[in-house]
């Protein structure tokens, strides 16, 4: 949590509609600096589409949604301007995509892809930037003998990890994950959650996480939300929520956990 104690996103009974179908359904929640927020649910539960209105992806139809920007003041993102939310996406946010290819521009060098993050908040210096990505590849384990390399030449979880590079060299202060170990094998899963809970610890990232996998949950997060047909249907620090779940639905997924 901030020295100040206010939260750094805040959405106030936030809902969206596709035609007659509920998206998300009057969805309330605070998220503090440092802080992981786990998003639960089966499929069509509404997760996705709460991460998409949270990261401004999508309009929400009503509600409110505040983001605390870095000198303080309190933006409402339903009215920020398209330049100044790509701006916060460059800057304060990372988008960690399941699919790492929607994450990434294939068709370039793993170098680029984490440098062109660095140019686009003015750095123009080649040397260092090459020496930053190196260092991020690095971090997330992949050798730097590879950072001429493009990502269609990666494994997936290598091509996940170069996602995360990608968002995390501009020090932001929130990312979304929507299912970042999805369509991974145990193994690779297993030393990805492990890269993520360390550097999310490491550089005190707040972070929105959607997993169908409580086990994933209750590894990353600090806090969860259990969604069913568009709306939270309980809430509380992921420990309790899974040890002691409330709601039959919850209790139902909390029995299928299996270790990660």
């Amino acid at each position: 949590m901030s020295a100040a104690g206010k939260p750094l996103l805040t959405a106030d009974n936030i809902s969206k509609r596709y035609g007659r179908q509920v998206g998300c359904r009057d969805v309330s929640l605070t998220l503090h600096e440092g802080e992981v927020l786990a998003v639960v649910g089966e499929s069509g539960s509404g997760k996705t589409t709460l991460l998409k209105l949270l990261s401004r992806q999508l309009a929400i139809d009503s509600g409110r949604l505040n983001y605390r920007m870095r000198d303080g003041a309190v933006r409402d993102l339903a009215t920020m301007g398209d330049a100044e939310h790509r701006f916060l996406f460059r800057t304060d946010w990372g988008y960690v995509h399941q699919d790492a290819a929607q994450g990434l521009r294939m068709s370039v060098s793993a170098g680029a892809n984490v440098g062109e993050r660095l140019m686009a908040l003015g750095a123009r210096h080649y040397g260092t930037i090459r020496t930053t990505a190196t260092d991020w590849l690095e971090r997330v384990e992949i050798p730097a003998v590879r950072i001429d390399d493009t990502p269609v030449t990666y494994s997936g979880g290598m091509r996940q990890r170069l996602q995360i590079a990608r968002n995390l060299v501009t020090s932001p202060r929130l990312v979304f994950m929507d299912e970042p170990t999805g369509g991974l094998d145990v193994t690779v899963q297993a030393r990805l959650l492990d890269l993520i809970r360390g550097l999310v610890a490491d550089l005190g990232l707040s972070a929105v996480i959607v997993t169908h996998d409580l086990a994933v949950a209750r590894l990353l997060s600090h806090r969860i939300m259990v969604m069913k047909d568009g709306e939270v249907i309980e809430t509380g620090l992921t420990d309790q929520v899974l040890d002691d779940p409330r709601e039959p639905y919850t209790q139902l997924l909390a029995s299928s956990i299996l270790p990660v």
